[in-house]
């Protein structure tokens, strides 16, 4: 079978072909192997051509960074498996001159894939769908490879079946051996942090030591609120306003300036307020749950960062490496501190996933989207995300109270997304005990000043 080729074809001409045919074998379409253009030449303008859509495409996504050479070299080290399994594969079937054209035909499929990748993993959905979107890439990626098999060498039970383990044991191996890296990565942190400067970083001890120590015991017999909020993420000033605005609603109407931990990771507050760690938020839930009277009072925990589809919290406070909060973090902090009546809001992407760990008859908890969505307004110039704005702004100053709030703000937030035409909506979410429910008709407002 000898290489075909158009008189007067140029180069260019013939990758438009070999694009168009592999877009065919891609999406199933009739296509035969006397529609590639094969070749050496072919094949390094086909590789180079693809080489350059990657870039793009790592560029875009990644919007801006530092150029890391380690993902070129893994790209490369993809083109020279790929080249190694064509040849084992004609091989297989005694023709080892069809090695060069198969290398073709795998090859000019790469762009539809590139685009339909860009399609699907830029949705924004959470993880769980994100790995079935993977499994249904590898499963298309391995059958479109057959199918180019049997387009270039014709169908036999026994080789083609040989062939589709090589191609299988290829795609291990790039998953495996060659983990995909992104070609841009984010850029260190130019200015120095905050954190690094002495007298910051030993004040932050005698914060946390004072702001426990100023806790102070709940009153027998008088149902009082306790305030602990956390947020985490100093990278951007939306949270740290956000956080500061509820602490002050909280003192305003339930007087919890006393029995208020406020623990905070922003640039601005460092030699002020305690920074937000797991461990200063165990402390904290510590202390606040041995003041409390636990049969009689409420303790109000308010977080608010950034989320991810695995129901992390960001964290950002350079030059420290935080660990990780998520519900089962918060769950054993609750439980060990003894603390039984809870009402917990969480003002992030996929906080909906914090539901299930943490509901119960003695908890109202209420999250600013589903388990599968993403939450709006964290933008930088923003003094309050969208769900901030309608809970605590809007429907609890006029409400007060955090059942009644919550329908109020879910359908101010969902009108907002819809007239600005953010999809999908957040739906944030809520989920309440009848235990507290009942516990939260105790909780009177302070006397007015």
């Amino acid at each position: 079978m000898a290489t075909i080729a158009a008189k007067r074809e140029t180069p260019v001409s013939g990758l438009m072909r070999n694009l168009s045919s592999g877009a065919r074998l891609a999406f199933f379409l009739p296509v035969r192997w006397v529609n590639f253009r094969a070749g050496a030449a072919q094949f390094v303008l086909l590789a180079g051509f693809n080489l350059l859509v990657w870039i793009v495409s790592n560029t875009v996504q990644a919007e801006g960074g530092t150029f890391n050479p380690a993902a070129l070299a893994a790209y490369l080290a993809q083109v020279t498996l790929l080249l190694a399994a064509c040849f084992a594969i004609a091989q297989i079937h005694r023709n080892v001159s069809l090695a060069v054209l198969l290398a073709v035909v795998l090859s000019a499929g790469d762009l539809a894939f590139e685009l339909a990748g860009l399609a699907a993993f830029g949705a924004g959905t959470g993880l769980r769908a994100q790995f079935i979107t993977l499994i249904g890439f590898v499963t298309w990626g391995w059958v479109v490879a057959v199918r180019g098999v049997v387009v270039c060498m014709g169908f036999q039970w026994r080789r083609t079946a040989l062939s589709s383990l090589l191609i299988a044991a290829m795609m291990a191996a790039s998953l495996l051996l060659l983990p995909p890296v992104g070609l841009w990565v984010p850029a260190p942190d130019e200015a120095p942090a905050e954190l690094a400067r002495e007298e910051v970083f030993h004040a932050q001890g005698e914060l946390i030591e004072s702001s426990l120590a100023a806790v102070e015991a709940g009153r027998e017999g008088v149902t009082e609120l306790y305030f602990v909020g956390f947020a985490p993420d100093g990278s951007q000033d939306v949270f740290r306003h956000e956080l500061l605005s509820v602490s002050n609603m909280m003192e305003q109407r339930y007087a919890t300036g006393t029995r208020s931990v406020v623990l905070l990771s922003n640039p601005a507050t460092l030699a002020q307020l305690p920074i937000a760690t797991a461990t200063n938020l165990q402390r904290a839930l510590m202390q606040v749950g041995a003041r409390m009277n636990p049969e009689e009072d409420v303790l109000f925990l308010y977080l608010t960062a950034h989320g991810d589809a695995r129901f992390q919290l960001s964290a950002h406070a350079p030059p420290l490496n935080l660990e990780v909060v998520n519900p089962t973090v918060i769950l054993r902090a609750l439980d060990a501190a003894g603390i039984k009546w809870r009402v917990i809001v969480v003002s992030a992407c996929y906080s909906g996933g914090f539901i299930e760990p943490l509901k119960g008859d003695n908890t109202l908890i209420i999250t600013a989207a589903a388990a599968d969505r993403q939450s709006f307004g964290c933008e930088n110039g923003n003094e309050w995300t969208y769900f901030g704005e309608a809970y605590f702004k809007e429907a609890f100053a006029r409400s007060g109270s955090f059942v009644d709030a919550f329908p109020l703000a879910a359908r101010a937030v969902a009108q907002r997304e819809q007239a600005e035409k953010l999809s999908p909506p957040s739906n944030p979410q809520m989920a309440a005990g009848a235990a507290i429910v009942q516990k939260l008709r105790l909780l009177k407002p302070a006397p007015a000043s």
